[in-house]
């Protein structure tokens, strides 16, 4: 089986100047303005980053209530952050790292249960499996 899910985006002018707008299928993002002013400044609007940390923390979850459900528990809540860290290195610019903060409410899940689950989430969920940056994790469990 094989899903397939599209964003696009639109850019007019160059780099400083110009502007765009970025879409996805479902319509969630519409039209949503993103730029040089966005990406490096206060601008309104958008990032690639800022969409690549909420793709990475919402996937991150979903992982993390699988591997849950398969030793028998079900999370109450899952709230995690995903910080991308974008850095200029070797005259261009890369993702070097994105860290997790996860703060998870399990009834009946020891410590040990919820550092396994998070850390096999970490490692297999497909969005982390997608990067090359390291990626780190802070997890509490409340």
């Amino acid at each position: 089986m094989t899903i397939k899910k599209s964003g696009s985006a639109h850019w007019e002018g160059n780099l400083k100047k110009g502007k765009g707008t970025v879409s996805t299928e479902t319509g969630v993002l519409k039209e949503q303005p993103y730029g040089f002013n966005t990406r490096f400044e206060d601008g309104a609007g958008t990032n690639p980053e800022e969409l690549i940390g909420a793709a990475h923390a919402s996937c991150f979850s979903m992982a993390l209530s699988m591997i849950l459900e398969d030793h028998d528990l079900v999370a109450d809540s899952i709230d995690t952050k995903a910080t991308v860290h974008l850095e200029q290195k070797d005259g261009g610019f890369s993702v070097t790292l994105i860290h997790l903060d996860v703060t998870a409410k399990i009834p009946d899940a020891s410590q040990e249960q919820f550092e396994e689950a998070t850390n096999a989430a970490k490692a297999n969920c497909p969005i982390s499996k997608l990067m090359t940056a390291e990626i780190t994790m802070d997890a509490k469990l409340v």
